[in-house]
Protein backbone atom coordinates (compact mmCIF):
# COMPACT_ATOMS: atom_id res chain seq x y z
CA UNK A 1 0.00 0.00 0.00
CA UNK A 2 1.07 3.43 -0.44
CA UNK A 3 2.44 5.31 2.79
CA UNK A 4 -0.16 6.21 5.40
CA UNK A 5 1.91 8.97 5.76
CA UNK A 6 4.10 10.17 2.93
CA UNK A 7 2.25 9.02 -0.54
CA UNK A 8 -1.57 8.54 0.17
CA UNK A 9 -2.58 6.80 -2.92
CA UNK A 10 -3.74 2.94 -3.81
CA UNK A 11 -2.64 -0.29 -1.77
CA UNK A 12 -0.64 -2.43 -2.57
CA UNK A 13 -1.31 -5.96 -2.99
CA UNK A 14 -0.15 -8.10 0.05
CA UNK A 15 2.24 -11.36 0.10
CA UNK A 16 1.62 -14.02 2.14
CA UNK A 17 5.08 -15.07 3.13
CA UNK A 18 5.60 -18.58 5.17
CA UNK A 19 6.87 -18.48 8.85
CA UNK A 20 10.12 -20.31 9.60
CA UNK A 21 11.38 -18.78 12.83
CA UNK A 22 10.14 -18.95 16.77
CA UNK A 23 11.68 -15.71 17.94
CA UNK A 24 8.94 -13.37 19.79
CA UNK A 25 9.74 -9.90 20.42
CA UNK A 26 9.01 -8.88 23.89
CA UNK A 27 9.31 -4.86 24.53
CA UNK A 28 8.00 -2.72 26.63
CA UNK A 29 5.69 -3.34 29.69
CA UNK A 30 2.48 -4.41 30.87
CA UNK A 31 0.04 -0.73 30.53
CA UNK A 32 -2.41 0.29 32.01
CA UNK A 33 -5.98 -1.16 32.30
CA UNK A 34 -8.38 -2.35 30.10
CA UNK A 35 -9.69 0.27 27.28
CA UNK A 36 -13.34 1.50 28.33
CA UNK A 37 -15.35 3.10 25.32
CA UNK A 38 -15.21 6.69 25.94
CA UNK A 39 -18.64 8.85 26.16
CA UNK A 40 -17.19 11.57 24.39
CA UNK A 41 -15.48 11.78 20.97
CA UNK A 42 -12.85 13.62 22.37
CA UNK A 43 -12.39 15.18 25.70
CA UNK A 44 -9.79 16.59 28.37
CA UNK A 45 -6.84 14.20 29.79
CA UNK A 46 -8.01 12.30 32.32
CA UNK A 47 -8.18 13.09 35.73
CA UNK A 48 -8.64 16.94 34.96
CA UNK A 49 -11.58 18.63 36.41
CA UNK A 50 -14.00 18.00 32.99
CA UNK A 51 -12.54 14.81 31.70
CA UNK A 52 -14.82 12.49 29.12
CA UNK A 53 -13.09 10.26 27.87
CA UNK A 54 -10.08 7.88 27.89
CA UNK A 55 -8.68 8.97 24.68
CA UNK A 56 -7.17 11.76 22.70
CA UNK A 57 -7.31 13.55 19.44
CA UNK A 58 -3.80 13.66 17.64
CA UNK A 59 -2.16 14.42 14.50
CA UNK A 60 0.80 12.48 12.48
CA UNK A 61 3.54 13.36 9.60
CA UNK A 62 3.39 16.19 7.43
CA UNK A 63 2.15 19.96 9.22
CA UNK A 64 -1.93 20.40 9.76
CA UNK A 65 -3.12 24.26 10.16
CA UNK A 66 -4.15 24.62 13.81
CA UNK A 67 -5.48 27.45 14.46
CA UNK A 68 -6.12 29.74 17.34
CA UNK A 69 -4.02 30.27 20.48
CA UNK A 70 -3.16 27.92 23.31
CA UNK A 71 -4.63 25.96 24.48
CA UNK A 72 -5.01 24.02 21.11
CA UNK A 73 -7.78 22.31 19.34
CA UNK A 74 -8.09 19.51 16.92
CA UNK A 75 -8.09 21.03 13.67
CA UNK A 76 -11.33 20.49 11.67
CA UNK A 77 -12.99 18.44 14.20
CA UNK A 78 -12.72 20.28 17.57
CA UNK A 79 -11.55 19.38 20.81
CA UNK A 80 -8.54 19.54 22.69
CA UNK A 81 -5.26 19.05 20.49
CA UNK A 82 -3.63 15.66 21.99
CA UNK A 83 -0.45 15.27 20.53
CA UNK A 84 1.40 14.91 17.46
CA UNK A 85 3.32 12.00 16.09
CA UNK A 86 6.09 12.66 13.51
CA UNK A 87 8.83 11.08 11.28
CA UNK A 88 12.24 11.47 12.80
CA UNK A 89 13.73 9.85 10.43
CA UNK A 90 13.56 7.52 6.57
CA UNK A 91 16.13 4.84 6.10
CA UNK A 92 16.06 5.89 2.19
CA UNK A 93 17.35 9.32 3.15
CA UNK A 94 20.05 8.24 4.99
CA UNK A 95 21.00 6.17 1.95
CA UNK A 96 21.81 8.95 0.15
CA UNK A 97 18.17 8.37 -1.94
CA UNK A 98 15.25 10.71 -2.14
CA UNK A 99 13.32 10.03 1.23
CA UNK A 100 11.54 12.67 2.73
CA UNK A 101 11.22 13.24 6.23
CA UNK A 102 7.55 14.30 7.37
CA UNK A 103 8.23 16.26 10.68
CA UNK A 104 6.27 19.63 11.77
CA UNK A 105 8.24 21.55 14.02
CA UNK A 106 5.44 23.97 14.68
CA UNK A 107 2.58 21.05 15.35
CA UNK A 108 5.25 19.79 17.52
CA UNK A 109 5.38 22.93 19.74
CA UNK A 110 1.68 22.76 19.48
CA UNK A 111 1.55 19.46 20.88
CA UNK A 112 4.51 19.97 23.58
CA UNK A 113 2.74 23.40 24.76
CA UNK A 114 -0.84 21.66 25.51
CA UNK A 115 1.11 18.75 27.36
CA UNK A 116 3.38 20.79 29.60
CA UNK A 117 1.65 23.96 29.99
CA UNK A 118 -2.22 23.09 30.39
CA UNK A 119 -1.75 19.21 31.03
CA UNK A 120 -3.62 18.63 27.73
CA UNK A 121 -2.29 15.14 25.47
CA UNK A 122 0.94 13.37 25.26
CA UNK A 123 2.79 16.00 23.61
CA UNK A 124 4.80 15.23 20.80
CA UNK A 125 6.62 11.16 19.78
CA UNK A 126 8.17 10.22 16.81
CA UNK A 127 8.27 6.87 14.53
CA UNK A 128 11.15 5.91 12.35
CA UNK A 129 10.19 4.56 8.41
CA UNK A 130 11.84 1.68 8.31
CA UNK A 131 13.70 -0.18 5.52
CA UNK A 132 13.43 -3.74 4.88
CA UNK A 133 16.31 -6.11 4.47
CA UNK A 134 15.86 -6.03 1.02
CA UNK A 135 17.46 -2.04 0.99
CA UNK A 136 20.29 -3.38 3.40
CA UNK A 137 23.26 -2.44 0.76
CA UNK A 138 25.22 -5.13 2.60
CA UNK A 139 22.36 -7.66 2.36
CA UNK A 140 23.62 -11.44 2.22
CA UNK A 141 20.41 -13.53 3.37
CA UNK A 142 21.64 -14.41 6.98
CA UNK A 143 19.94 -13.06 10.12
CA UNK A 144 23.00 -11.89 11.35
CA UNK A 145 23.38 -9.29 8.72
CA UNK A 146 19.60 -8.20 8.78
CA UNK A 147 20.34 -7.42 12.76
CA UNK A 148 23.02 -5.46 11.96
CA UNK A 149 20.32 -3.12 9.21
CA UNK A 150 18.09 -3.04 11.94
CA UNK A 151 20.85 -1.48 14.31
CA UNK A 152 22.32 0.51 12.21
CA UNK A 153 18.47 2.32 12.10
CA UNK A 154 18.48 2.63 15.26
CA UNK A 155 21.35 4.05 16.28
CA UNK A 156 20.01 6.40 13.16
CA UNK A 157 17.17 7.07 15.30
CA UNK A 158 18.79 7.37 18.59
CA UNK A 159 20.96 10.20 17.02
CA UNK A 160 17.75 12.04 15.34
CA UNK A 161 15.53 12.11 18.42
CA UNK A 162 18.50 13.56 20.32
CA UNK A 163 17.62 16.93 18.65
CA UNK A 164 14.02 16.59 19.11
CA UNK A 165 11.87 17.92 22.22
CA UNK A 166 10.21 14.61 22.77
CA UNK A 167 7.62 13.78 25.35
CA UNK A 168 6.03 10.29 24.45
CA UNK A 169 8.03 7.42 25.40
CA UNK A 170 7.73 5.01 22.55
CA UNK A 171 9.44 4.92 19.57
CA UNK A 172 7.86 3.39 16.95
CA UNK A 173 9.15 1.25 13.69
CA UNK A 174 6.84 2.21 10.90
CA UNK A 175 6.85 -1.11 9.15
CA UNK A 176 4.76 -0.92 5.73
CA UNK A 177 4.92 -1.00 2.03
CA UNK A 178 4.48 2.09 0.87
CA UNK A 179 4.50 1.90 -3.01
CA UNK A 180 6.90 4.56 -3.55
CA UNK A 181 10.41 4.96 -4.98
CA UNK A 182 13.14 3.54 -4.41
CA UNK A 183 11.90 0.65 -2.93
CA UNK A 184 7.55 -0.05 -3.37
CA UNK A 185 7.59 -2.33 -0.59
CA UNK A 186 10.64 -0.72 1.39
CA UNK A 187 12.65 -4.19 1.20
CA UNK A 188 10.71 -6.52 3.35
CA UNK A 189 9.26 -8.41 0.61
CA UNK A 190 12.15 -7.75 -2.02
CA UNK A 191 15.99 -7.39 -2.29
CA UNK A 192 17.66 -4.64 -4.35
CA UNK A 193 20.14 -4.09 -6.26
CA UNK A 194 21.06 -1.38 -4.31
CA UNK A 195 19.19 0.32 -1.99
CA UNK A 196 18.28 3.92 -4.36
CA UNK A 197 18.04 1.54 -7.63
CA UNK A 198 14.41 0.64 -7.51
CA UNK A 199 15.61 -2.29 -9.43
CA UNK A 200 14.98 -6.28 -7.95
CA UNK A 201 17.24 -8.61 -7.98
CA UNK A 202 15.01 -11.25 -5.78
CA UNK A 203 11.63 -11.38 -5.32
CA UNK A 204 11.59 -13.31 -1.47
CA UNK A 205 12.72 -12.09 2.26
CA UNK A 206 12.40 -15.12 4.25
CA UNK A 207 10.39 -13.76 7.25
CA UNK A 208 12.61 -14.70 10.32
CA UNK A 209 15.22 -12.63 8.37
CA UNK A 210 12.85 -9.66 8.38
CA UNK A 211 12.03 -10.73 12.25
CA UNK A 212 16.31 -10.59 12.53
CA UNK A 213 15.72 -7.30 11.90
CA UNK A 214 12.89 -5.64 13.47
CA UNK A 215 13.71 -7.31 16.68
CA UNK A 216 17.51 -5.82 16.53
CA UNK A 217 15.81 -2.56 15.91
CA UNK A 218 14.02 -2.83 19.06
CA UNK A 219 16.47 -4.62 21.61
CA UNK A 220 19.12 -1.77 20.89
CA UNK A 221 16.50 0.90 21.34
CA UNK A 222 15.53 -0.16 25.00
CA UNK A 223 18.50 -1.23 25.43
CA UNK A 224 20.07 2.17 24.57
CA UNK A 225 17.95 4.76 25.78
CA UNK A 226 15.19 5.09 28.33
CA UNK A 227 12.23 4.84 25.19
CA UNK A 228 10.17 2.00 24.85
CA UNK A 229 9.00 0.88 21.03
CA UNK A 230 6.22 0.01 19.31
CA UNK A 231 5.16 -0.49 15.63
CA UNK A 232 2.93 1.56 13.35
CA UNK A 233 1.60 -1.05 10.45
CA UNK A 234 -2.27 -2.67 9.46
CA UNK A 235 -3.68 -6.25 9.54
CA UNK A 236 -2.71 -6.86 5.97
CA UNK A 237 0.96 -5.34 5.84
CA UNK A 238 1.85 -7.41 8.34
CA UNK A 239 1.15 -10.74 7.31
CA UNK A 240 2.44 -9.93 4.05
CA UNK A 241 5.63 -9.42 5.35
CA UNK A 242 5.87 -11.37 8.72
CA UNK A 243 3.25 -14.20 7.55
CA UNK A 244 0.83 -15.77 10.16
CA UNK A 245 3.25 -17.86 12.06
CA UNK A 246 5.64 -17.10 14.90
CA UNK A 247 7.20 -14.46 13.25
CA UNK A 248 4.23 -12.57 13.04
CA UNK A 249 3.40 -12.82 16.67
CA UNK A 250 3.98 -9.32 18.53
CA UNK A 251 1.96 -9.96 22.69
CA UNK A 252 3.98 -7.53 23.77
CA UNK A 253 4.99 -4.78 21.82
CA UNK A 254 2.97 -1.36 21.38
CA UNK A 255 1.24 -0.72 18.50
CA UNK A 256 -0.34 1.79 16.18
CA UNK A 257 -2.30 0.64 13.28
CA UNK A 258 -4.31 2.69 10.43
CA UNK A 259 -7.00 0.31 9.61
CA UNK A 260 -9.95 0.48 9.31
CA UNK A 261 -9.34 4.26 8.37
CA UNK A 262 -11.94 6.81 6.67
CA UNK A 263 -11.79 9.69 4.29
CA UNK A 264 -14.75 11.04 5.92
CA UNK A 265 -14.99 13.54 9.28
CA UNK A 266 -18.23 13.75 9.33
CA UNK A 267 -17.88 11.01 12.19
CA UNK A 268 -15.52 11.32 14.96
CA UNK A 269 -13.77 8.04 17.20
CA UNK A 270 -15.69 7.07 20.06
CA UNK A 271 -13.10 4.72 22.21
CA UNK A 272 -12.10 2.55 18.84
CA UNK A 273 -15.14 2.86 16.36
CA UNK A 274 -16.21 5.58 14.56
CA UNK A 275 -18.90 6.69 16.49
CA UNK A 276 -22.22 4.91 14.87
CA UNK A 277 -20.63 2.54 12.57
CA UNK A 278 -19.17 -0.42 12.55
CA UNK A 279 -15.61 0.93 11.39
CA UNK A 280 -13.18 0.06 14.08
CA UNK A 281 -9.45 -0.06 14.44
CA UNK A 282 -8.08 -3.48 13.97
CA UNK A 283 -4.79 -4.61 15.23
CA UNK A 284 -2.05 -7.15 14.16
CA UNK A 285 0.29 -9.42 15.39
CA UNK A 286 -2.15 -11.05 17.47
CA UNK A 287 -3.31 -8.34 18.90
CA UNK A 288 -6.98 -6.41 19.28
CA UNK A 289 -8.28 -3.42 20.24
CA UNK A 290 -8.41 -4.57 24.17
CA UNK A 291 -4.87 -5.76 24.33
CA UNK A 292 -3.00 -4.14 26.46
CA UNK A 293 -0.42 -2.67 24.20
CA UNK A 294 -3.11 -1.24 21.73
CA UNK A 295 -2.31 2.22 21.89
CA UNK A 296 -2.84 4.32 18.70
CA UNK A 297 -5.19 4.21 15.50
CA UNK A 298 -4.43 6.44 12.82
CA UNK A 299 -8.18 6.42 11.56
CA UNK A 300 -8.41 9.39 8.77
CA UNK A 301 -6.06 10.81 6.23
CA UNK A 302 -3.61 7.84 5.66
CA UNK A 303 -3.41 4.90 3.29
CA UNK A 304 -4.92 6.49 0.76
CA UNK A 305 -7.71 8.23 2.45
CA UNK A 306 -7.39 11.61 1.72
CA UNK A 307 -9.50 14.19 3.80
CA UNK A 308 -8.42 17.37 2.72
CA UNK A 309 -6.86 18.60 6.44
CA UNK A 310 -4.12 15.82 7.12
CA UNK A 311 -3.60 12.76 9.57
CA UNK A 312 -5.67 12.25 12.25
CA UNK A 313 -5.35 9.77 15.26
CA UNK A 314 -7.47 8.33 18.01
CA UNK A 315 -4.59 7.76 21.15
CA UNK A 316 -5.61 5.77 23.83
CA UNK A 317 -4.74 7.92 27.09
CA UNK A 318 -5.44 4.72 29.48
CA UNK A 319 -2.56 2.92 28.26
CA UNK A 320 0.01 5.59 28.87
CA UNK A 321 3.44 3.57 28.60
Amino acid sequence: MVDARLFPGGRAAAKIIAAASAAVLLCGTAAGAAVTRSTAAHGSRPGSANASSTFWEGTDSWPITISGSAPYHEPAIGGDYGGYIGMTGNWARREGCKGQVAWSSVNSQQANTNYNTYHIGIGTGVYWFMGGPGVDPHYNGTTTEASNWGVQQAEWTLDDVSKLQLTYPVIFEDVELPGIAPAPDNGWNSVYTSPCSGRVKSSYVPTNVDRAEFNAFANYITSHSTYKVGVYSAPGIWTSIFGTGSDSLIPNTYEWTYTGDTSSLSRVPDGWCLSGTSTCADFFGGQNSSSAYALMWQWSGGGGTRNGFGDFDQIDASRMP
